[in-house]
């Protein structure tokens, strides 16, 4: 696993043990796809955040080609993105995580 995954994957875990400390009503899952994404063709590592029971999906993908930066897609379990967002690896913070969890899952 890539350092960068590797720090992005304790960030978002982090922000999704404060999101349920939070909000104990909504269950999310968290994964990790290091090799998924790139057995599809894909030059990609992802982590996605599902939240079952509100039918939502957060991706946070890793493109090799923009090592500086982290897309964040917010949409639904069938693949349907509702938007999307680049934003500096080094400024994702765990708080600023949890803040797009509960805009994504609570609303």
């Amino acid at each position: 696993m890539k350092e960068s995954l590797k720090k992005l994957a304790d960030i978002v875990a982090q922000a999704n043990d404060l999101f349920y400390d939070r909000n104990k009503h909504v269950d999310t899952l968290m994964g990790i796809m290091d090799k998924t994404l790139r057995k599809q063709g894909m030059n990609a590592d992802a982590i996605t955040i599902d939240c079952i029971t509100m039918d939502k999906k957060m991706v946070l993908v890793l493109h090799d080609s923009k090592p500086d930066t982290v897309d964040i897609a917010l949409g639904d379990k069938a693949g349907v993105v509702h938007s999307s967002t680049e934003h500096a690896l080094k400024d994702i913070s765990i708080n600023q995580i949890v803040d797009m969890m509960e805009v994504n899952f609570l609303a």
